[in-house]
């Protein structure tokens, strides 16, 4: 489990084929030094394991279904992701539950900036924005977020300057895809208003 809280970014150095996935490694020197091989690290909001650690760079390897599913898959040599390690029994929540289990990929259709602050507008698909509501929580490349407006097909966050600084949102614009993790318990709520 996670927060949602990012704690670094980290930055692709190296993308290597094996079998119908992707070897990835990033460059990050607190995941490097602090994790341990097994470990679960939410990259861009996608819980992927530690499989080796070398100095400042730690691998993971993405399958097939996780490369076609996330934002994962648009990655190249250079690119940077948001990075956040598992949470801890006794650490404190600051964002929300996030399971690291990507529901489905937004696209930003709209981004208004102001001075260092920013709104941006995201499309997704009807069936995922039913599990969001205006003040709910979503995770965006794994950045816990509150939701502003909330459409059939739409949604919108606003960002502090802190936030657009720290993550990938600052340097995201109209087209870019990114990774959708919606609310944990608005997913058990639909599932039980769909079974009675």
């Amino acid at each position: 489990m996670f927060t949602g809280l990012v704690e670094t970014q980290g930055k692709v150095v190296a993308l290597k084929p094996e079998g119908p996935g992707v070897r990835l490694s990033l460059e990050s020197p607190l995941i490097a030094s602090s994790a341990v091989i097994g470990d679960s690290i939410a990259v861009n909001g996608c819980c992927l394991t530690v499989v080796s650690i070398d100095e400042n760079v730690a691998d993971f390897e993405a399958g097939e279904e996780t490369l076609k599913r996330t934002n994962l898959g648009q990655l190249e040599k250079g690119s940077v992701v948001n990075l956040e390690r598992s949470l801890q029994l006794g650490d404190r929540l600051g964002g929300h539950l996030v399971t690291g289990h990507i529901d489905t990929t937004a696209t930003l259709v709209e981004r208004n900036d102001d001075g260092q602050w920013c709104t941006m507008w995201f499309e997704v698909s009807p069936e995922y924005a039913r599990q969001m509501a205006s003040k709910g929580s979503v995770a965006i490349d794994g950045i816990s977020l509150t939701l502003v407006d909330v459409t059939d097909t739409r949604f919108s966050v606003a960002l502090i300057p802190h936030t657009l600084d720290a993550t990938t949102l600052g340097g995201r614009k109209q087209g870019d895809t990114v990774n959708i993790e919606t609310d944990l318990l608005a997913k058990y709520v639909q599932r039980q208003l769909e079974t009675k």
